[in-house]
């Protein structure tokens, strides 16, 4: 289909087994021109699938690793994007360089500084910083920004952001740095508009489930606590990541097993969670449609449960009760089965669910009895994404190729 010349905000998403991508108008109104994602980067059902206006396509082909994921990408783009290429290209990174701007624009500097913190998270920032060499050789007249996901996050208290590990570490930026914050913030943003802006600005707790999960406690629309620490392994168990580990387990197996740093970390990784627990499947859906028949899959979906509701609970008690309780991600959008369990146990909380609506995937799922309002919402980070592009455009009041 042509590209209108205002298709202008190209916004790229890179997982640790995902890339995401969209193009929207620089009109904060309109809709994405296409959606795309390769999926199941690195597994076994990996897939490239894009939304573009009415029509869409899904190819399934291996995709082993990101270098892979990175050239598809960029095989396909050219053409699709309007010429000379879009006025921004915002990246989402995980996080950036302590104390810098949540939106930045790329040049060698910060590549540099991204570069010397890939070390501090390798699931993500090194496939991150591929696409965004390889886009500004592509696209050199494009701004590219980096927008960090753990920025919502820089509003933590102390207690919560600092580790309890000694003191000196502190200055070499080693902290509890949150993540999904880009989803936070626009979950956040449309509870305003759904619920009105006194239910955004009251306590919140977002939990955030998917193959990677976490649960956010925010109150008055800023971050007070998050479940994720210094990387996104840290927090509740997760469809590969362990979540929360015992220091202790590192020493253990180096002795036991004799696993090397590398060995522990791709563990914690890429073995645990759900696909350790189950030996099967990271997929929750999966198995969810087993677990009558296989014991395993049945106590990795309610390990997962008992998790989310024990974060919940701890959320809430970091920012003295909740007032909305927000399920989204893939497993909190999608999985009725999930909520229904995890709120079993937050009836202390004041949380009943309206079985109903729960099970029809309604917007607003809790009983008319609860005095927590429950909603399920669609995150859209790339739509977040955009968004911030918007405004760092508007900052400098460029309006390029519309």
């Amino acid at each position: 289909m042509p590209i209108p010349a205002t298709a202008n905000l190209l916004a790229i998403n890179a997982g640790s087994s995902s890339i995401k991508f969209a193009l929207f108008p620089s009109d904060p109104a309109g809709e994405p021109v296409f959606r795309g994602a390769l999926s199941g980067i690195g597994g076994g059902h990996s897939a490239f699938a894009v939304q573009d206006g009415a029509a869409s396509f899904t190819r399934h082909f291996p995709i082993p690793e990101h270098v892979t994921a990175v050239n598809v990408l960029a095989d396909w783009l050219p053409g699709r994007l309007p010429a000379p290429g879009p006025a921004a290209i915002a990246h989402r990174v995980v996080h950036g360089v302590p104390g810098a701007a949540p939106v930045r624009a790329i040049d060698a500097a910060m590549l540099a500084e991204l570069f010397a913190t890939v070390s501090s998270e390798p699931g993500h920032l090194p496939q991150e910083l591929r696409l965004i060499e390889l886009l500004r050789r592509h696209y050199p007249g494009s701004a590219h920004l980096a927008c960090c996901d753990s920025a919502f996050h820089a509003s933590m208290p102390a207690e919560a952001a600092t580790l309890p590990i000694p003191h000196r570490y502190q200055a070499l930026g080693i902290r509890r740095h949150g993540f999904h914050g880009l989803s936070c913030a626009w979950l956040i943003e449309q509870l305003a508009r759904v619920a009105g802006p006194q239910a955004a600005a009251g306590k919140v707790l977002i939990a955030h489930l998917g193959g990677g999960a976490s649960v956010t406690a925010v109150e008055h629309g800023l971050s007070r606590d998050t479940s994720m620490g210094l990387t996104p392994a840290g927090g509740m168990m997760m469809g590969q990541r362990s979540g929360d580990l015992d220091p202790g387990l590192a020493w253990q197996l180096a002795r036991t097993e004799q696993m090397s740093q590398a060995a522990f970390n791709h563990m914690v990784h890429h073995q645990s969670g759900l696909l350790g627990v189950s030996g099967s499947s990271a997929d929750l859906r999966e198995l969810l449609a087993s677990q009558g028949r296989d014991s395993r899959a049945a106590e990795a979906v309610a390990m997962f449960c008992y998790q989310a509701r024990k974060t919940i609970c701890a959320m809430a008690g970091a920012i003295d009760g909740v007032d909305t309780l927000i399920f989204a991600g893939g497993v909190g959008e999608h999985a009725p089965e999930v909520r229904a369990r995890v709120c079993a146990g937050l009836s202390h909380l004041g949380v009943a669910l309206d079985a109903g609506a729960n099970e029809a995937g309604a917007a607003l799922v809790s009983a008319p009895s609860s005095r927590v309002e429950v909603r399920v919402m669609r995150t859209d980070e790339e739509a977040m994404l955009a968004a911030e592009a918007r405004a760092w455009l508007g900052a400098r009041g460029e309006r390029r190729h519309d």
